[in-house]
């Protein structure tokens, strides 16, 4: 496999839409393709696409993120009122332990993020000064969204751990949908794999590896310029747990190309419905969290037909 760093340096977008830019590849939802994607919705069906903020959640025993904790604050029982009820709460939770987007300074290398920021902007104190999850979140993030469902390409109800998915299948998928991924999309890969915990109900099997993009789907991402990529794994991109090594796609999309990556995402019932009425295009919206230095940030990702 060609090195990755290679592969970034070709497809960097550093300087493309200026030296401070902090956006990246959002830079390609402009206000015209809203305008265009607020037009798709067409029957008013909505589907949310991320998981419960559960104690229960996806993140396994032993692992770098806990699952959210929801706690009690005030109930009936601390009678604030002699004649009505209030109650209060709050959770405490790592900002990706759920449907989340990584943001421009979760992933580098060679001591940089996108747009040549250091590394050390990051700090334990201040999160990211520079690169801060916030920044987007002003921006937002809504429009076309386009679901291929390359599981359902290969005929199985989950994609096997492992499988690498090339810009073949991804062609391949927009073939038999009748749909094509342009400039501006917000692209949704269905593996399938969410079942793992959804139905399997393991999250120790869901984070062992999984299905996803091949490296190779960074040069048909730069061309496409497709804004975003959310898939159902919880990584975007392939990983085999019996090979050892990082995560190059992640390098390459956050770090160069400045991509924003969505991952954890429920697809299944859109993929259903898209199935039962061949609508593969919706409007997406997925507003980040202001978190002020965040890195990234939990999201109830809409897809509305």
């Amino acid at each position: 496999m060609e090195d990755f760093r290679k592969i970034g340096q070709k497809l960097s977008n550093w300087g493309r839409w200026g030296a401070d830019d902090r956006l990246g590849t959002l830079n390609h939802l402009t206000p015209e393709r809203l305008k265009a994607a607020a037009q798709l919705v067409k029957t008013g069906k909505l589907f949310e696409l991320g998981l419960a903020i559960s104690s229960n959640g996806i993140q396994p025993p032993g692992g770098p993120r806990n699952n959210p904790v929801h706690l009690m604050s005030i109930t009936d029982l601390d009678k604030l009122s002699p004649d009505a009820v209030y109650t209060d709460d709050y959770i405490f939770m790592p900002l990706q332990s759920v449907t989340q987007w990584d943001g421009l300074a979760h992933a580098g290398y060679d001591g940089m993020f996108y747009n040549g920021v250091p590394a050390d902007t990051v700090t334990t104190m201040n999160g990211s000064t520079v690169l801060s999850i916030h920044q987007i979140a002003q921006k937002g993030i809504a429009g076309r969204g386009v679901l291929l469902d390359i599981a359902a390409l290969n005929g199985v109800d989950r994609l096997a751990r492992g499988h690498a998915i090339h810009p073949a299948e991804l062609e391949a998928a927009e073939a038999r949908q009748g749909v094509k991924v342009g400039p501006g999309d917000i692209l949704l890969v269905r593996t399938g794999w969410i079942r793992e915990f959804l139905v399997d109900k393991s999250p120790t099997s869901y984070w062992n590896g999984e299905p996803g993009l091949d490296l190779s789907c960074a040069q048909w991402l730069y061309d496409r310029e497709v804004a975003s990529v959310c898939s159902d794994n919880w990584g975007v991109e392939v990983r085999n747990p019996e090979i050892p090594g990082g995560l190059p796609l992640h390098s390459v999309a956050i770090r160069d190309m400045g991509m924003t990556l969505g991952e954890i995402f429920d697809l299944e019932a859109l993929a259903q419905d898209c199935a039962a009425d061949n609508v593969w295009e919706f409007l997406f919206t997925a507003p980040p969290l202001k978190v002020i230095g965040g890195v990234g940030t939990p999201i109830t990702p809409l897809a509305m037909k």
